[in-house]
């Protein structure tokens, strides 16, 4: 065979002659290239026909496109527009080729990635093949997560996110079926090309909530695309939006987490405990164990989000209004598990940005009865959505509604505990939601019998002592808020802060310790000094702007210190007449510091970075401990255990505050302790069964002083039948006579009488 014609009939010898000298067989190549539109205008009529060339000359086009990109300017158009208007025509086969090579230009700088994904995002919901669907959705997420490795790439953001706002708005003009009636909803194409009503916008929501996930997204945009998620027509699509904010676990889709992960250390270590040991394997093992951990602590550094997604909502006060609207217009069509999926969400929203959504109050009366599926958790997000703005004649029937149907002899332990439990959280947030002669009636409840019921209605009392001993009986109070009273220290009204917010609490902490860690190393506070400070304490904190925000930032503005432009932080009024008890416990390990009068000038002469502040909740922290074990009582306490739940949340990634939010555990409060299944009693035999032999006893020669043999009677036991079928003692038994067999019984069964007694 002449050498020109091997040439042109083995592509992949011609590719490898085109990128060595792309000059010498330019004629090739467009003899090539010629074949190429030809079949392209047959397979788009008959895709059947000749489909595996096909394959193999888009293969070979998008191996050396870059090396005449004149010539195959259209090509990457031409493989687009084949996905997109021919998709439901293609074979598997095809698809998937095609997606690799627009892959292939991308990675070879033939296409942008805009232009990639541009392609990638629609065939996302039409795919039916999961290896398909797969390699997309790692290529996507692949693409962005690199593009904004070093910097955030804003141009390739804005474009991406533009895309998955519109795969979100175009379905939201659809009709609400709710998800009870899941039968209805439209059956997924199988594989003609067309989208769901929902898939489209689901992928959307999954995508954002990936790219989050892993730190590549952060700011208030992916929070945007999955706020609108919550509002979609489809039950599938609010229920992935509303896990996200909720930071519960939800799969969606087909999962590209193995990457990251690394090799599984477990069965590492079963293959090498069955196979042959040897010095490489052990140091292979080790070698694997050490990359899996690697990748298992960049992952989880990398993943950690700059803000909570619930403070970056836009607008929240509307947003909030249109979820109680979702959840009163098609209460309906929802099921019992959606609405309360609404109800948390719209709970923690209100909490969060201390809003007042009114009818939310009205609403939820319906769904508190103690009969009621998943109660619990219903009376979680009411107390949940309680703060110290919500106005106290909207909670008094919800208040009165609980009392009225968990607190009654009618009803067991458990409903009361739950109840009183309620009330307790609501009051928490607002003291003034309950009346004072109902609240005399729930305080008797401490003197029940049943543990749940006392705890529960002790830890009503006990937050009545603290926060409004005036509504108890004289008797009820005790002694620190009698006292208290006798001062004339009040609560708050409704509305009204307890004192004016004039310095940060704890600064005057970290100014003092500052200031000895500058003594003890004997450097005098210059300003080079501290700016040299300030730049190492945001190492690692720092957090880009995005670019198209650079035109509002114009630098800092100068404040005259002069005359009257001076800024007068002291207040020269004593707000310590008007504390509370609990702050004054709290403040006496601070008082040994510092005068708790004194107000701390460091805020005005230096930018505290998130290290300061994290410095502060320990100095916070240790003045907490030496409060209570100076004796500070139960205010300094709880003071404590909030601080260092707050710093636990903190160093485990969570932007959550800790006592933010509620769980039906605090509802349900202590409960008795459950009979134990199957395998709680199975662990717990195998457990008593610990340093004993099958079936033995501990008595006997085990707990002689001296060691012995086995007696003679229990070696007779062990002993087969025949060997004992001709001793005398079984003889005997054969030969008695009834009577006899008679009085041995009879002396038997005084022998064990007696033995009772």
């Amino acid at each position: 065979m002449p050498r020109g014609v091997l040439r042109t009939a083995n592509l992949p010898q011609l590719q490898n002659l085109i990128k060595r000298d792309p000059t010498s067989y330019k004629e090739e190549f467009l003899q090539q290239w010629n074949h190429y539109n030809s079949i392209r205008q047959i397979f788009q009529i008959n895709p059947d026909e000749q489909a595996a060339h096909f394959r193999e000359l888009i293969t070979f086009i998008s191996q050396v496109a870059q090396c005449y990109p004149k010539e195959t300017a259209e090509f990457p158009s031409h493989l687009s527009t084949l996905l997109l208007e021919h998709y439901g025509l293609l074979s598997p086969d095809i698809r998937h080729s095609i997606v690799q090579n627009l892959v292939m230009l991308k990675n070879k700088g033939v296409i942008t990635s805009i232009e990639l994904l541009k392609t990638l995002f629609p065939l996302l919901p039409r795919t039916t093949s999961s290896t398909l669907r797969s390699f997309i959705r790692k290529t996507i997420l692949t693409d962005i997560k690199s593009a904004n490795m070093r910097s955030k790439n804003h141009k390739l953001n804005r474009a991406v996110q533009a895309m998955l706002f519109g795969m979100i708005e175009r379905g939201m003009d659809g009709v609400v079926t709710g998800d009870k009636g899941k039968l209805r909803n439209e059956p997924r194409s199988a594989g003609d090309g067309t989208v769901n009503s929902g898939d489209e916008a689901m992928w959307a929501v999954v995508l954002t909530k990936e790219l989050w996930k892993k730190g590549v997204w952060d700011d208030a945009k992916p929070v945007s695309i999955v706020a609108l998620g919550c509002f979609h027509p489809s039950a599938k699509v609010q229920s992935a939006s509303l896990h996200f904010f909720l930071g519960s676990d939800e799969e969606e889709g087909d999962s590209d987490e193995e990457e990251d992960n690394g090799p599984d250390i477990k069965s590492l270590e079963h293959k090498r405990e069955v196979t042959k040991k040897t010095r490489s394997g052990d140091k292979k093992m080790r070698k694997s164990v050490k990359e899996a951990k690697k990748k298992r602590k960049a992952k989880g550094t990398h993943s950690r989000a700059n803000f909570p997604a619930l403070q970056l909502l836009n607008d929240p006060q509307t947003f909030a209004e249109k979820l109680y609207d979702m959840l009163s217009k098609y209460d309906a069509r929802f099921s019992l598990d959606h609405k309360i999926l609404i109800m948390q969400l719209l709970s923690r929203v209100t909490s969060a940005h201390k809003l007042t959504v009114l009818g939310f109050y009205t609403y939820v009366l319906k769904y508190v009865s103690y009969h009621q599926l998943r109660v619990p958790a219903i009376l979680a997000c009411l107390a949940q959505s309680v703060h110290d703005f919500t106005p106290p004649d909207a909670l008094m029937p919800a208040v009165r509604k609980l009392a009225a149907e968990f607190i009654h002899p009618g009803v067991g332990a458990e409903v009361i505990a739950a109840g009183l439990n309620s009330i307790r959280e609501i009051c928490r947030r607002q003291p003034w939601a309950i009346e004072e002669d109902l609240l005399g009636d729930l305080v008797e409840y401490r003197k029940s019998r049943d543990k749940a019921v006392t705890a529960a209605a002790r830890g009503l009392l006990q937050l009545f002592r603290e926060v409004n001993p005036g509504m108890l009986k004289r008797r009820e109070r005790g002694k620190t808020a009698s006292m208290g009273i006798s001062q004339g220290v009040q609560p708050a009204p409704f509305g009204h802060a307890e004192q004016a917010a004039v310095d940060i609490e704890g600064l005057v902490l970290l100014e003092d310790h500052l200031k000895a860690m500058r003594e003890e190393a004997g450097v005098a506070s210059g300003e080079e000094d501290a700016d040299e400070d300030d730049a190492e304490a945001w190492n690692g904190w720092d957090v880009e702007e995005d670019s198209s925000d650079d035109s509002e930032s114009e630098g800092w503005i100068d404040v005259s210190s002069d005359g009257e432009d001076n800024i007068d932080i002291s207040d020269s009024e004593d707000e310590g007449g008007k504390s509370k008890k609990k702050d004054m416990d709290v403040d006496q390990s601070e008082a040994k510091a510092a005068d708790p009068n004194r107000l701390s000038t460091l805020a005005t002469t230096k930018i505290l970075t998130p290290a300061d502040f994290a410095l502060i909740n320990d100095l916070r922290i240790k003045a907490a401990t030496k409060a209570v074990e100076g004796g500070g009582g139960t205010a300094a306490k709880r003071k404590l255990a909030s601080l260092e739940a707050v710093r636990k949340v903190t160093a485990s990634g969570d932007n959550a505050d800790a006592n933010a939010f509620i769980s039906e555990i605090d509802i349900l409060g202590p409960r008795k302790k459950a009979k134990a299944d199957y395998e709680e009693r199975i662990a717990s035999i195998a457990k008593g069964r610990e340093g004993r032999e099958k079936y033995g006893s501990l008595k006997g020669k085990k707990n002689k002083a001296a060691p012995s043999s086995t007696t003679n009677r229990e070696k007779a036991r062990n002993k087969p039948i025949m060997m004992i079928m001709g001793s005398k003692g079984v003889k005997g038994k054969r030969k008695q006579s009834l009577r006899e067999k008679q009085q041995r019984l009879r002396a038997h069964i005084d022998k064990a009488k007696k033995s009772h007694h």
